[in-house]
């Protein structure tokens, strides 16, 4: 009976939060995020331009750009699925992105928590613009998670979710 109560409580929680999460305006509200670290903040918002300047550049700075992943990381992302091999990260970006494809950050969106004994996670919103095809309306801001792993003073990507 208290399992069952539990769960009920538990998922009646969880629908509000998705209910007050989804009807929250998609717009960004300046001041509206502080961050608890500003160091950390400024480590990680550093590290989001330099790799998707890499990102952006590919075709140029492949290397680069494969250096911020981690060995094993995880990649999430709602249209092309999952991947788990950091080559085939780099080979998918390589034939699909370098050269046709680059990112633009929603200014203000970034927001970063640390994980206290592992590193930090940052979220925010972005817009790709694929540059082989002729953009007849803007395009839309899609969320993104990334999971930044810090160890042995390096911050290498362990996981991303991409949701566009």
């Amino acid at each position: 009976m208290k399992i069952a109560f539990l769960a009920l409580a538990c998922g009646a929680a969880l629908a509000g939060c998705f209910s007050a999460c989804s009807s929250a305006k998609s717009a960004v509200q300046p001041n509206a995020y502080r961050p608890d670290d500003p160091a950390l903040y400024a480590t990680i918002t550093r590290l989001d331009s330099t790799f998707f300047a890499a990102y952006n550049t590919c075709a140029v700075n492949l290397a680069t750009y494969g250096a911020f992943y981690a060995d094993s990381v995880e990649f999430y992302h709602d249209k092309g699925g999952v991947m788990t091999s950091k080559q085939d990260i780099i080979e998918s970006t390589k034939r699909n992105v370098c050269g046709k494809v680059t990112r633009e950050l929603v200014r203000g969106s970034i927001e970063v928590y640390p994980i206290h004994g592992y590193g930090a996670v940052e979220m925010g919103l972005h817009k790709f613009h694929n540059h082989t095809e002729q953009e007849t309306t803007p395009p839309r801001a899609g969320k993104f998670v990334i999971l930044w792993q810090h160890r042995h003073n390096e911050w290498r990507i362990a996981r991303v979710i991409s949701l566009h």
